[in-house]
């Protein structure tokens, strides 16, 4: 069987790829892709897998996009955190998902599923309908505010007073717009399913920003933005050129 994965965090596509090789060593997986435009590139140029392993939310949008850029023809496997209610569309159509953090038990249990069927499905372009009204009436609320682990403390901060988070060397933080640093146990693709997508916006691998705490945009080499914003950050807040029309619009909306 052959196979793509579709994921931006590298660790948790390396652990889904370890895992598929446990359960049976013949599946092969012939990409490993990280973002809605290398996706599409790959099922443009290459003949469709068996399976795709798919993450809902990549770094450079939703994973949906791809559908609307490219053929994919072949049965589709989410990865998502969200929960099994926001989803029950998948189980209906009898294509499977896999919950976040990914075990043995669930992968086994996709691809039983995926190997009971008979005969070999296309994609249903109406399940990702289904799937899109379903997240939008089910989907996690936004956070309006975090508790921080603070020394021997809990501190509470409102979402509306982070001006940006930043990870470097897998140390994450938030930076409220008073100067404060807080670090906090949880990936920037974490956080960023749990923050209101109209206020932030994921810059990079490295940075969410707010919307508010931006003060303007400066034009940088290769077609690419330089973002500024109203507090101190770490080092340069990078768009893509792939990214600038997709920036642009969010913050002009």
């Amino acid at each position: 069987m052959k196979t793509v994965i579709i994921e931006d965090e590298t660790v948790a596509a390396q652990t889904l790829q370890a895992l598929l090789q446990e359960i049976d060593p013949a599946i092969e997986v012939l990409a490993m892709l990280q973002s809605i435009e290398e996706s599409v590139e790959w099922f443009t140029l290459n003949p469709p897998p068996d399976l795709a392993f798919m993450d809902i939310h990549l770094a450079d949008g939703s994973s949906f996009a791809i559908f609307n850029k490219a053929p994919v023809t072949c049965p589709v496997i989410f990865t998502t955190a969200y929960d099994e209610y926001a989803l029950k569309a998948f189980e209906v159509k009898s294509i499977d998902y896999l919950l976040k953090p990914i075990g043995k038990i669930a992968v086994e249990r996709a691809l039983s599923k995926f190997k009971s069927f008979a005969p070999k499905p296309q994609f249903d372009p109406d399940l990702l309908k289904e799937l899109v009204a379903s997240m939008k009436e089910n989907s996690v609320r936004s956070k309006s505010n975090f508790l921080i682990p603070h020394k021997d403390k809990l501190i509470p901060l409102s979402v509306d007073n982070i001006a940006f988070i930043y990870s470097e060397n897998k140390m994450t933080s938030i930076h409220p717009f008073d100067g404060a640093k807080y670090h906090i146990d949880a990936s920037l693709d974490l956080l960023y399913k749990q923050l209101d997508a109209d206020k932030f916006f994921r810059a990079n691998r490295r940075y969410i920003i707010a919307r508010k705490a931006i003060k303007d945009m400066s034009l940088w080499f290769g077609s690419k933005l330089s973002v500024n914003l109203t507090v101190p950050v770490p080092e340069k807040i990078i768009i893509s050129k792939e990214r600038v029309s997709e920036f642009k619009g969010w913050f002009t909306r």
